[in-house]
């Protein structure tokens, strides 16, 4: 079974409380904690009611160009009939609080937590919650990248609890990647993925790679090295890390580590600002 998903639930802080945070921005990584994602920091979309938003990834050139991160606060009764007006953007919903029913072509589906959809780009879906709870949900964003030759990838509806973790080599089990793609299809030109460290779990060398990351700590707490610095990171905090930011792992523990990674895979490179 998975373990807890963290949902933010906003506020604001009191007067007595020192600015203090462990909140960073540099040129190669950033750090938001979970105590920044607070009332005075939502954000509304069209189209969206009784739902507010936390953006906690976007494009920004020189940076991460190639997603964007939404965490959608959704009271009851509230959703969408038109969620996304960029016929190019696809999408993956995961659910970490309440119940979201999601519609795809006139059939609907119950998502709860743990509960994950990939929605291809053009694709006809809403989102609502008929719930008596408020619904939170993590909602990534990116423009597909279509290939002569390759369809367009299909509609995935699943839940974390019913996809077998892979188990990385060399790690007696204690580090594992819940894949809800298969990482040969090449349609796919991003996966998101939940990420689990047993307490003691290491990430073991510097990775440094071209994938732009954004890592949501779903359970636990850990340090990160983020390119020349250790960082400490509990659940609710985000990192998002730019291509080729060397990043490490130590899970010390005394529960599980897990987050929410995405990266985008399966495409040449573009050769000049204006290519996709």
């Amino acid at each position: 079974m998975a373990g807890h998903y963290y949902a933010p639930k906003g506020g604001h802080p009191g007067q007595d409380q020192l600015l203090t945070d462990r909140a960073v921005f540099t040129d190669a990584y950033a750090v938001i904690p979970k105590g920044t994602m607070r009332d005075i920091v939502t954000s509304f979309l069209p189209f969206w009611d009784n739902t507010r938003l936390w953006v906690i990834a976007r494009p920004l050139s020189g940076f991460a160009e190639s997603f964007s991160h939404y965490i959608m606060d959704v009271a009851p009764g509230g959703g969408s009939d038109r969620p996304d007006t960029d016929a190019t953007a696809q999408a993956v919903v995961f659910v970490v609080d309440g119940s979201a029913t999601l519609t795809i072509g006139g059939t609907s589906h119950v998502l709860e937590p743990g509960g994950y959809a990939y929605l291809p780009p053009a694709t006809d879906w809403t989102l609502h919650n008929r719930s008596d709870t408020p619904l939170c949900f993590h909602w990534i964003r990116k423009a597909y990248v279509p290939v002569p030759g390759l369809d367009a990838p299909d509609v995935i509806i699943t839940n974390e609890n019913s996809v077998a973790p892979t188990v990385m080599p060399d790690t007696d089990g204690k580090w594992a990647t819940t894949r809800f793609v298969d990482p040969a299809d090449l349609r796919h030109d991003m996966q998101v993925t939940v990420v689990t460290f047993e307490p003691g779990a290491v990430i073991p060398f510097m990775e440094t790679h071209v994938m732009e990351h954004g890592l949501y700590v779903l359970e636990g707490k850990a340090v990160y090295r983020l390119n020349q610095d250790w960082v400490e990171v509990e659940a609710g905090d985000y990192m998002w890390l730019r291509a080729f930011c060397p990043q490490a792992c130590y899970a010390g523990g005394p529960g599980k580590f897990r987050y929410l990674l995405y990266k985008d895979v399966n495409r040449h490179m573009p050769l000049g600002p204006f290519q996709r």
